[in-house]
């Protein structure tokens, strides 16, 4: 993703697809064909089911017809950017280029990640700056809906229900990044505000709960998961919670053993998305 935002203005050719694909295969050796375009004689198909009665999903195009096809589809996308001879809207180009590439499927493994980056690319593009709108985040946490929409608008040439979906999920991938930076930028000024006055434990719990992120500790931090974390003794972890409280790093919901905690920064970043969504 660092390389394509270095190089967003550059035009999409086989040799950035390529670096890209090499990059992502360097954590998966015992795929043979990489940086370069599936060579087998096998259908390329994506299968579910039991082996003994597989549903085949989609059948990509033979691998002699994946280069000619990729030309096409890169002097498409081309002509179709904010610079080219035949613009259209940027959402409606990253939507399509997805498809099709994917329906290409030219990559012996890693379409996925190669088709969501050039998504990225085509919106991008539009700015000729970087816009971190984490497609893939978006289109992982619908995983299901995603790859029926992909199936669904692989079988037939009216696309338009897909656009609508994508346009969707670019909307949400929006405010994923928007609730991403302000939950940053609001982890950044509590934790300055508290340097010095937490101890290794208090430290400790509330970095493992700042690794979730915006989405925040399923279900809230119980005193038994404080406990677990930082090893200390209950009365400890009473004592040590209460303080977070009082220092303002935690809101506490409940009583007793049904008392759960949420980090102040979440709380208010979460308030923030509710505004704009509200918007």
């Amino acid at each position: 993703m660092v390389d394509l935002f270095r190089g967003i203005d550059e035009p999409l050719d086989h040799g950035m697809m390529f670096k890209w694909h090499t990059m992502i295969m360097r954590a998966h050796p015992e795929i043979v064909e990489r940086g370069q375009y599936r060579t087998g004689t096998r259908p390329m198909q994506i299968v579910s089911g039991p082996i003994q009665r597989p549903r085949i999903h989609f059948e990509a195009p033979p691998s002699e017809r994946v280069p000619p096809e990729m030309d096409r589809f890169i002097d498409w996308f081309n002509r179709a950017g904010p610079r080219g001879s035949d613009p259209i809207p940027a959402v409606a180009r990253s939507a399509i280029s997805h498809l099709y590439f994917e329906c290409i499927h030219p990559f012996e493994y890693g379409n996925g990640r190669i088709g969501r980056a050039i998504a990225e690319k085509a919106l991008a593009q539009q700015t000729s700056s970087p816009t971190i709108t984490v497609l893939a985040a978006e289109m992982l946490q619908s995983r299901k809906q995603y790859y029926k929409e992909l199936e669904s608008a692989s079988r037939r040439l009216k696309i338009t229900a897909w656009i609508r979906w994508f346009a969707s999920i670019v909307l949400g991938a929006q405010r994923r990044s928007i609730r991403q930076i302000e939950f940053v930028i609001a982890k950044a000024r509590m934790m300055d505000r508290l340097r010095g006055k937490l101890n290794d434990r208090q430290e400790k719990a509330l970095f493992r709960m700042l690794r979730e992120g915006p989405d925040g500790f399923k279900g809230g931090l119980s005193s038994g998961d404080y406990q677990t974390i930082t090893n200390a003794p209950p009365a400890t972890a009473t004592r040590d919670l209460a303080d977070l409280v009082e220092k303002g790093a935690l809101i506490k919901t409940g009583d007793r053993k049904y008392a759960r905690y949420f980090l102040t920064a979440l709380h208010t970043t979460r308030y923030s998305a509710s505004l704009l969504q509200s918007r």
